[in-house]
């Protein structure tokens, strides 16, 4: 009898507890939007965090909270982006492709300073006294921004200058954050030219220490015919708002400073 009554007071707080959670768990639930998981799903999974958020799921989770764009991810292609557009009810808004584009053609070309037996990153060495260059504006040759790279896209030349694959580049800007020089720009692919030099030092002082350099000696500048290009504070820049791809400052350019895009 007494094992009978111990079974059913048992089986009673059993029930009883079964019930407790059953409830609770209907209260306590924490309600999922079923779109969060569907564009999840889609997102590349890559993580690279160049949208700003801590992962995919982060960014899914930003999209449907319209903390961020759809446009912040690199990594989707432009199918996977107009699927979660229409998952999500949302109008895609067509953007051209940009690629990291290095403003420096030094490399082994631009003189050292001081032998470097530091550790093998541009960061590093930039701590000291602004790298072993004698151009302080100079890529430091190191390949940080190779190592940063999520997708692949970077490779250091025989020159020590990092070279871009363009169809491997997602325009994620890790690259552009990383250079302690602050040589790499996001350029429209429709652009066909751009300056390979980021110094603004006089013109003597470019030619002593590197032979590819911007000497601001305005050639470009007289011979653009959209008035696109402009030797600034000793360095050519190109308005690309004006800017035709004509290319014809490409050849008047005495130190080959500006530069067709491969």
């Amino acid at each position: 009898m007494e094992i009978l009554i111990a079974i059913l007071v048992l089986g009673s707080l059993g029930l009883l507890f079964g019930i407790g959670l059953a409830i609770a768990s209907k209260k306590l639930a924490v309600q999922v939007n079923p779109k969060l998981e569907e564009v999840s799903h889609l997102l590349p999974g890559a993580n690279c965090g160049a949208c700003g958020n801590p992962g995919c799921f982060g960014f899914a989770e930003s999209l449907l909270a319209g903390k961020t764009t759809l446009e912040s991810c690199r990594v989707c292609n432009e199918e996977v982006k107009e699927k979660i557009a229409k998952i999500l009810g949302l109008a895609l808004e067509k953007q051209t492709k940009k690629i990291a584009t290095l403003h420096c053609n030094g490399g082994i070309r631009v003189k050292d300073k001081y032998l470097y037996n530091g550790v093998d990153d541009c960061i590093a060495a930039n701590l000291v006294l602004g790298g072993q260059k004698s151009c302080v504006y100079a890529c430091l040759g190191f390949g940080t921004c190779v190592k940063a790279c999520p997708f692949g896209a970077i490779t250091m030349s025989a020159e020590k200058l990092p070279v871009v694959d363009k169809v491997k580049c997602r325009s994620c800007n890790k690259c552009v954050l990383v250079c302690p020089k602050k040589l790499f720009s996001l350029v429209s692919v429709t652009y066909a030219v751009y300056v390979a030099c980021s110094s603004h030092d006089l013109g003597r002082d470019v030619k002593s220490v590197c032979p590819v350099g911007c000497i601001a000696c305005k050639l470009c500048e007289k011979t653009c015919r959209f008035d696109a290009i402009h030797v600034i504070d000793n360095l050519a820049v190109i308005d690309y708002h004006k800017c035709t791809s004509c290319k014809e400052c490409v050849p008047v350019c005495p130190t080959k400073t500006i530069r067709i895009r491969e």
